[in-house]
C-alpha cells in the first residue's frame, strides 16, 4: 500500500471499495486477504481523521463567520 498521505479522501474512499469488492468476489487468496485488510484498516482510519479534522475546520470558519455577523 502507499503511504496513506498520497491519497485524497474521495481516493481512499475509491480504494475501499476497491478492496471490499475484492474479498467479497471470494478469490482472494489468504495471504492476499490479509494485505487488503491491513490495507483497509489503515484507509479506514486515515478517512476518519481527516474527517475529523475537516469536521473541526467547519466549525470554526462557523463560528469566525458568527463572530464577523455580530459586530
Amino acid at each position: 500500500m502507499t503511504n496513506n498521505g498520497e491519497y485524497s479522501y474521495s481516493q481512499a474512499v475509491a480504494r475501499l471499495e476497491e478492496i471490499m469488492q475484492a474479498i467479497q468476489s471470494g478469490s482472494v487468496e489468504i495471504d492476499t486477504l490479509y494485505r487488503l485488510l491491513k490495507e483497509a484498516d489503515e484507509l479506514i482510519k486515515f478517512c476518519r481523521t481527516r474527517l475529523y479534522e475537516v469536521d473541526e475546520e467547519v466549525k470554526m470558519l462557523l463560528d469566525s463567520m458568527n463572530e464577523e455577523s455580530a459586530m
